[in-house]
């Protein structure tokens, strides 16, 4: 183990021993007098303690996993039935029925079971078997009243009778202080529409896109569809959603996300950024050492299920589901299929700075790592000027580029020995931390500061983020942070909420020093991070410049700019009572269509997590009705009340299909899985085929905003995120993030190729349009 902040004045190997002797328990010597044996006392107290910390955890998920499987009731309510069960049988009153009698007939007869201790027993028996029932009918209860999704049709700032009782209703089943799991059992399953509604949406989706020759042969397609193959495979998918928790999930993460065999890098993973203009300390490793603390604080949270679950309107809970996968995942490459590894828990963190990896451990004596102990650490990580082993410096590039060869090279080279064993340093680490040698983020007068602090996020130098774990947390030489995903797992919000979470923990709860440091005083005592090591031979070598030339030029093909829109924000957008997010999706066609003369099919992430193991949606938001209004808008003939209007009636129709999409009426997944199935059948579908290949050229998504209150946005109004951003779907397309992050700001990201002549920057004159020849 290297020492990595040696001091002054003292000999290199000094500090190595005393770590040796820490690190062994117990030390024993033959002697001609016998065996002298040595303890270690503080190894010894560690290791006890780090046992208790384990034992406690695991007591502390049995405990939950009691309350979680009991909710809406409690254990102490199992007692009150039992007593009150059995205090009416000595009042000789038979709230049974005669039950308990007949339970007691059925108990065996011996000289340790007396006649009172039976009927005792049979009246427990029976209590629990009705409290159990209980138990049962209110969640079932629960689920039935879930279902029901009027709710969310209804006018803004107006509620039927109906929607109130049914609150009312919801409330009192939903018991009181949920942990964050204990809804799972009560949400509904996601249902499959009916095959004919979906291609009735289908067709009116791309109706205004087509011309009428090609929209006829779709149409002659879906109908034949309909009637001959649709039917068939329907009924499968019927019987899968019966069967399975939820009969889109399982097929989503397999077929979109882990069988795709292109780089995840820009592809699927996305990023999330620090606060816009706000920077809590500009020192690389206090920043780190908060900011890892404050993760490691939800995480904590997270196993203990602290967390209460997302409610919509207060009172209607959403799936936690993909939280679970949040921490000790990493994405395992194959050569046909990828696969998630989860594990239950990790005690360190896995570590890169200047082409250096290190093994980092959270917990001392079974406590988690102060913030300053962490900063401590990542100093000397900081510190340390050893230059990186033959091969380890662009190792990451393996995660970056194309998946059947980094398949291979696991298999060959990371299989045994010291690769093995770092390897799983870094797989099985709670996270991936990259302590980056730039300075990135917002600066006031450089309009592309954004856009370097976005590409930065997205793909790094393809070679300093591990892109297969759940998430790589960078933090930048000048304090700013931020990190990259990866997609399988779970779907933005779900790191948003961790995201958030942690910027509030970091500055309001954590704090600073005045000299930028974290709060506190480091132990000394501490042994500085290892230093993983490599054995990388020449052929591996060529397979991670390899893949690193791929990743480099998939990186160098994307095209980025973030900036911030600050003429207006949702204040004004909802004096006009519209949807904030309609307004956007709205403007964005009129956007395209000013830039490009045309219309495109466009892709709006929406969630279905009012559903168990819900995930995602697509609102197909380029509409006959948006179309109708961008056309107004180039056509001078039509008047500003018309225009309105006819906007008004866009938005509407956009906040439908947001709905619909949301409460299991969606288009794509239903086809999605429909082609699934006639795959797994063998059953050749045109329409199908057609349908599944169309591009996304404008594919888009909201970053959700304060998911959870950590301080008050209208108090703290410098305290506003930056959001996140993702790649381009489709090669001449755009990929478009924003996040309504105030009043009166907006940020947007957005993503494409410069390959395309499509979608390549044009100079524009002083009135915004395009240069005569362009």
């Amino acid at each position: 183990m290297p020492d990595l902040c040696p001091s002054p004045g003292r000999q290199r190997g000094a500090p190595k021993m005393a770590e040796a002797h820490q690190a062994v328990a117990f030390q024993f010597t033959v002697t001609p007098e016998g065996v002298d044996v040595q303890l270690s006392r503080e190894a010894l107290k560690q290791i006890y303690l780090s046992g208790v910390a384990s034992w406690k955890k695991r007591f502390a998920r049995i405990k939950n996993s009691i309350l979680t499987g009991v909710y809406p009731a409690t254990p102490s309510s199992w007692l009150v039935v039992v007593m009150a069960t059995v205090s009416s049988t000595y009042c000789r009153i038979d709230l049974s029925m005669g039950l308990i009698c007949h339970i007691r007939r059925y108990l065996p007869s011996c000289r340790y079971l007396s006649f009172q201790h039976r009927t005792l027993l049979s009246a427990a028996l029976f209590s629990t078997g009705v409290w159990l029932s209980g138990i049962l009918l209110c969640r079932q209860s629960l689920k039935l009243l879930l279902s029901y999704h009027g709710w969310m049709f209804e006018p803004h700032g107006k509620m039927s009778w109906s929607t109130r009782v049914w609150v009312a209703l919801v409330k009192v089943m939903s018991g009181r202080n949920p942990m964050l799991y204990s809804f799972q059992t009560s949400l509904p399953k996601l249902p499959v529409p009916s095959v004919e509604a979906t291609i009735r949406r289908y067709l009116e989706s791309v109706h205004p896109l087509l011309k009428d020759e090609k929209y006829h042969k779709m149409e002659v397609l879906a109908q034949a569809f309909q009637q001959q193959t649709a039917p068939r495979l329907q009924k499968y998918l019927v019987l899968k959603s019966w069967w399975a928790t939820n009969y889109v999930s399982d097929w989503w993460e397999e077929y979109v996300y882990l069988r795709g065999r292109g780089p995840i890098m820009v592809n699927s993973n996305y990023y999330a950024m620090d606060f816009l203009y706000v920077t809590p300390s500009p020192l690389q490793a206090a920043r780190a050492g908060n900011f890892v603390h404050s993760i490691l604080l939800y995480r904590r949270k997270l196993d203990r299920e602290e967390i209460p679950p997302v409610m919509a309107l207060g009172i209607v809970p959403m799936c936690s589901f993909q939280m679970e996968r949040m921490f000790n995942t990493t994405r395992i490459p194959g050569m046909e299929s990828d696969t998630l590894q989860h594990l239950l828990d990790s005690k360190h963190l896995a570590v890169y700075h200047k082409g250096r990896f290190y093994k980092l451990w959270l917990y001392q004596g079974g406590k988690l790592l102060k913030p300053r102990d962490l900063e401590l650490q990542f100093q000397r990580i900081l510190d340390d000027q050893s230059p990186p082993q033959p091969g380890e410096e662009k190792l990451a590039a393996l995660t970056a580029g194309e998946r059947v060869p980094w398949a291979e090279a696991r298999a060959r080279f990371f299989s045994q020995g010291k690769n093995k064993v770092s390897l799983d340093a870094i797989e099985r680490a709670a996270f991936f931390l990259a302590l980056d040698e730039e300075a990135h983020g917002y600066e006031r007068g450089r309009e592309d500061s954004m856009d370097g602090y976005a590409k930065s996020l997205l793909h790094g130098r393809c070679y300093d983020r591990w892109f297969d774990k759940s998430f790589t947390l960078v933090v930048y030489k000048n304090g700013k942070v931020g990190t990259n995903a990866e997609h399988a797992w779970a779907d933005a919000p779900i790191m948003g909420h961790l995201w958030e979470f942690a910027l509030g923990t970091d500055k309001f709860h954590l704090g600073y020093s005045e000299g930028g440091h974290c709060c506190g005083e480091p132990s000394a005592a501490m042994a500085p991070p290892q230093r993983l090591q490599w054995d990388i031979p020449e052929e591996c070598r060529k397979v991670i410049d390899s893949s690193y030339r791929v990743a480099k030029a998939l990186a160098d093909d994307v095209d980025f700019h973030c900036f911030q829109f600050s003429n207006f924000g949702k204040g004004l957008i909802k004096r006009f009572k519209i949807s904030p997010d309609a307004f956007i999706q709205i403007s964005l066609q009129l956007a395209h269509f000013w830039d490009k003369g045309s219309f495109c099919l466009t892709y709006e992430a929406s969630m279905t997590r009012l559903f168990r193991e819900g995930r995602t949606e697509t609102v197909r938001s380029c509409t006959r009705e948006s179309i109708a209004f961008v056309r107004s808008m180039m056509d001078p003939a039509w008047g500003q009340l018309e225009r309105r209007q006819l906007f008004q009636v866009a938005a509407e129709k956009h906040q439908q299909m947001y709905r619909l999409a949301m409460t299991g009426a969606g288009i794509d997944r239903h086809l999605f899985c429909l082609y699934v199935v006639s795959r797994y059948l063998g059953v050749e579908s045109p329409f199908l085929a057609q349908v599944l290949a169309e591009p996304w050229r404008l594919s888009t998504s909201q970053t959700p905003q304060q998911q959870i209150k950590m301080f008050d946005m209208e108090k703290n109004q410098d305290l506003v995120s930056s959001g996140g951003g993702f790649g381009p779907v489709a090669d001449d397309g755009y990929g478009v993030s924003y996040i309504i992050a105030g009043e009166n700001l907006i940020t947007f990201h957005i993503s494409s190729k410069f390959s395309s002549p499509e979608t390549v920057r044009v100079p524009l004159n002083l009135a915004g349009h395009r240069l005569p020849g362009r």
